[in-house]
């Protein structure tokens, strides 16, 4: 076992009946490898950020920050820690949410059958680590034919302070047959003392929709691994939007099952990188079972000394006939010295099936510069608006227009600070 492995082993208390649970992270992730340049999942990324000693984050003294209202109920966590009760929630008929420490014997039966139950654990090796350092969680459970209209607000905020310190976040959400519920996940810090392992999973019954947004906004030396792991059962909707702005280590892994026949996933993602800032995206979408459908498309804007990674893979098992899924991958170099290292995979093994898979790799187009600069476009102007416009097409397609109103200048500031050149966006 190396000092990277014992580094990020965390001492925490954890409620009895989650304790078998834990434990048994604890030796999947005594017995885990670190991952190298030679691992192929982890080619591209260099985990050096993590060599070094954590610990467990004590209360933090900072204000509170500014959110923004996406009209339905808020929680806070400050370096893992809930800043309000969850009794306060006005949830409606059907829905309940609660901590995994206040759990009663009913919750805490459903959340112990449920929890991990989606997550391959020997292929999404920080998984191990989330389990081994669990001591708390969320569980949103959504009965049948209940509905969850107004988006539940989860905000992680990671505090400004030494020495360095990890997080744990786990979220597990049920929803019964023909349930309904939209969920935005917002991640918020640029500590360079903050490692944040958190993840997320996605249980969806038959008949039920969820709305899903995961906003990875930490951006400077932030550290983030994590996962979002779904499992979709009979004529079940999953429509996920991803956004990750880059950061000293961001690494995100996807997956989603198609377990029920008719189950369709909506895949959508965004990241920005500048700087020397990294993001890697690994997604896997399983097809197990016919009459199912994909689509999934992830853009990407890498500027000056930046590198992005992306690997989307579909699989399409042998009893998954009537299948169609598509997967493209677009990505935008605006510097010479930016990379990105993109791998759109298809692994078939039925024959009556419809996939698509691309990716492309592209600077700004000089037609299109030269046209805006004879309207009177100055030249760094029409660089934002064409960048802008590249990824624009999936801010758009959100349904939530308080959350398009928060992206827009987000992403804006994020291609240029120069809010001249910023003028004529939306």
């Amino acid at each position: 076992m190396s000092d990277f492995i014992q580094g990020l082993l965390v001492d925490s208390e954890a409620p009895a009946w989650l304790a078998a649970h834990r434990d048994a992270g604890t030796a999947r992730w005594r017995e885990t490898s670190k991952p190298t340049g030679k691992t192929e999942a982890w080619k591209y990324t260099s985990l050096m950020p993590l060599e070094r000693d954590f610990t467990a984050p004590t209360a933090a003294d900072m204000a509170e920050p500014s959110l923004p209202d996406f009209g339905g109920a808020c929680l806070l966590f400050v370096d893992g820690q809930l800043q309000s009760e969850l009794g306060s929630l006005d949830l409606p008929d059907g829905v309940s949410l609660v901590r995994f420490a206040d759990a009663n014997e009913a919750q805490a039966e459903q959340i112990a059958s449920r929890l991990g139950s989606v997550v391959d654990a020997d292929k999404h090796l920080f998984a191990n680590l989330n389990d081994a350092n669990l001591s708390d969680g969320l569980f949103l459970h959504v009965a049948d034919n209940a509905r969850l209209e107004a988006p539940l607000h989860l905000v992680y905020q990671t505090s400004d302070r030494e020495p360095a310190f990890s997080v744990s976040q786990r979220l597990l959400v049920v929803l019964g047959n023909n349930a309904e519920a939209s969920l935005i996940e917002h991640f918020l810090g640029d500590s360079p003392a903050a490692f944040t392992n958190g993840i997320t999973e996605l249980v969806l019954g038959a008949g039920s929709r969820l709305k899903h947004s995961r906003l990875q906004l930490e951006s400077g030396g932030a550290m983030h691994i994590g996962g979002v792991h779904a499992r979709l059962e009979r004529d079940s909707h999953l429509d996920s939007f991803h956004l990750a702005l880059g950061s000293e280590l961001k690494r995100i892994d996807i997956v989603v099952n198609h377990a029920g026949a008719g189950a369709h996933c909506d895949l959508n993602g965004i990241y920005l990188l500048r700087g020397t800032e990294h993001v890697d995206y690994h997604t896997c979408i399983e097809h197990a079972v016919p009459h199912c459908t994909t689509d999934e498309v992830f853009r990407g804007i890498m500027g000056d000394s930046s590198r992005a990674v992306f690997n989307g893979r579909i699989h399409i098992h042998p009893d998954a006939q009537k299948t169609r899924a598509e997967l493209s991958n677009k990505n935008l170099l605006t510097s010479t010295d930016a990379e990105i290292n993109t791998k759109p995979e298809l692994e078939i093994y039925a024959d009556d099936v419809q996939c698509a898979h691309g990716a492309t790799v592209a600077q700004l187009d000089e037609g299109m510069l030269h046209y805006l600069r004879t309207r009177g476009v100055e030249r760094a102007e029409a660089e934002v608006m064409l960048s802008y416009g590249f990824i624009n097409e999936l801010v758009d397609a959100l349904d939530n227009e308080a959350l398009r109103e928060y992206l827009h200048p987000l992403l804006a500031e994020r291609l240029t600070r120069d809010t001249r050149l910023t003028r004529h966006l939306a």
